[in-house]
């Protein structure tokens, strides 16, 4: 039909991706996702359950699952977690109070099975804010180092300039190619 003539037009159909967008509640994460899918962030409200957008990026369809972060809905985090592509974890760099807790629920996150392999990024969201503290130190506290069943990335950004944003898109497109050699 009409679509197999434009995909072979095009070259090759796109390829479809599933992304899990994860962190602590008032990270960042779902206006990370509206940045992304270039949508207006002048007003945004915790996430009660998930959204999910698809995002065009470097030829791919991303379909992201924006799962809120507040604690009782984290243990049901685990049941998104099947034939996820990839993982992104956002954290709110200006909340040091929560550093902790983060990296316990993003620890206990990369032991899933499900996730094993799993390319992960982490954005040090909230860059913008004078308390932030810098990606480096993030992933330090984290332990990022000691991951060594993944590929995995820290990028400093702000979800509500967009700065940094970007270069996040660019790795995982990175990524995406790695995998497809």
């Amino acid at each position: 039909g009409l679509l197999s003539v434009i995909q072979k037009l095009k070259g090759s159909p796109e390829q479809e991706l599933r992304i899990v967008l994860l962190g602590l509640d008032n990270a960042g994460k779902t206006t990370l996702l509206k940045r992304l899918a270039s949508e207006e962030i002048s007003t945004i409200t915790p996430t009660q359950g998930f959204n999910i957008k698809s995002v065009h990026s470097h030829g791919f369809k991303l379909n992201v699952w924006d799962i809120g972060g507040q604690r009782s809905i984290r243990p049901y985090w685990k049941k998104y977690l099947g034939s996820t592509d990839l993982l992104i974890y956002v954290i709110d760099s200006a909340d040091q109070k929560r550093f902790e807790e983060t990296g316990q629920e993003l620890a206990e996150l990369t032991e899933d099975e499900s996730l094993t392999g799993v390319p992960l990024l982490v954005f040090a969201n909230k860059q913008d804010l004078v308390t932030a503290a810098p990606a480096a130190e993030i992933a330090e506290g984290l332990s990022l180092h000691t991951y060594r069943d993944r590929e995995w990335q820290i990028q400093a950004c702000s979800a509500l300039s967009g700065e940094g944003v970007q270069d996040g898109m660019n790795w995982i497109s990175s990524q995406i190619m790695n995998r497809k050699k």
